[in-house]
């Protein structure tokens, strides 16, 4: 268990590890613009001629966290001190914006196997997307973003670090951090995407207070989590089943990837995974769920 846990750490992709940052504990009532969540119009035609028309369903908008003290970005890593047995399974799908010769060249930054599985198995998740992945996936990025039991997340544009250093990724730099994030949310509304949530997490897990300070003016609370899966270059899924099985606690987060050159056993271990913590009383619901319980 112990060299997962480090392999999970030098991962060049994210969920390198846990956040150093208390969650906070207030939520705010409004959502972030930056991820397209206003109220949908309220005109609708009218049931019968002569009748006032029916509005249509209001979306709730998720929950967020108000920023901290100098305006920092809000860091949620679990639902603290949760009596119900809750769990958000969560999945970056990673790609740098320098990676598409790559993926031209047949590597896969997808996983399409692990979502089928998820919906087979009837779980909910968060998806925390790059917006260069949604680029080179339009088609998987819109039907995950459309389909109920999923909501994605964002994972930045170019999966550039925040912070430095970061397991050798390239730096955003600072001036660029919120416009980074706001290319992202564009790319996941150009694929068509609808189920967005204004949440985003730190490429490699790297942060600071200046980068956290930067990415106020994207509106977003940042999530970490505090189970880390050691999915990351993996190859026993049983393994990873059994890191992520015994670190669930009630309310955790945990952090697994959707990328199969970077995660090739995550679709396996998840068919362990979810049966076993459902046996242990254990539901499985979104990060914007986990935040409003």
């Amino acid at each position: 268990m112990s060299a997962l846990v480090l392999l999970s750490a030098v991962l060049v992709g994210c969920g390198g590890g846990a956040a150093d940052t208390p969650a906070p504990t207030k939520a705010s009532a409004s959502p972030a613009k930056a991820a397209g969540t206003g109220q949908p119009s309220t005109s609708a035609p009218a049931d019968r001629p002569g009748e006032p028309a029916a509005a249509p369903p209001v979306r709730k908008a998720p929950p967020t966290l108000a920023p901290g003290a100098g305006g920092l970005t809000a860091v949620y890593t679990h639902r603290a001190g949760s009596a119900e047995k809750v769990v958000a399974l969560t999945f970056d799908a990673d790609m740098t914006a320098d990676q598409g010769p790559r993926a031209a060249g047949g590597e896969h930054f997808d996983n399409p196997q692990l979502i089928a599985t998820l919906r087979r198995l009837k779980v909910d998740a968060t998806v925390f997307m790059t917006g260069r992945w949604a680029e080179q996936y339009p088609d998987q990025a819109k039907s995950i973003g459309t389909d109920p039991r999923f909501e994605i997340a964002n994972h930045s544009y170019s999966h550039y670090a925040f912070a430095s250093p970061c397991y050798g990724l390239p730096t955003v730099a600072r001036p660029d951090m919120a416009a980074d994030v706001q290319r992202a949310f564009d790319a996941f509304r150009d694929a068509g995407a609808t189920n967005v949530v204004p949440y985003f997490r730190f490429p490699g897990g790297c942060y600071d207070d200046a980068a956290r300070r930067a990415l106020a003016p994207a509106g977003v609370t940042a999530i970490q989590w505090d189970v880390v899966s050691g999915d990351a270059f993996a190859k026993d899924p049983d393994a990873v089943a059994d890191q992520v099985v015994d670190g669930v606690k009630p309310g955790s987060l945990v952090v697994m990837h959707c990328t199969r050159s970077a995660a090739p056993v995550t679709e396996q271990a998840i068919r362990r995974i979810v049966p076993e913590l459902r046996a242990k009383g254990y539901r499985f619901v979104k990060v914007s769920e986990l935040m409003s319980r």
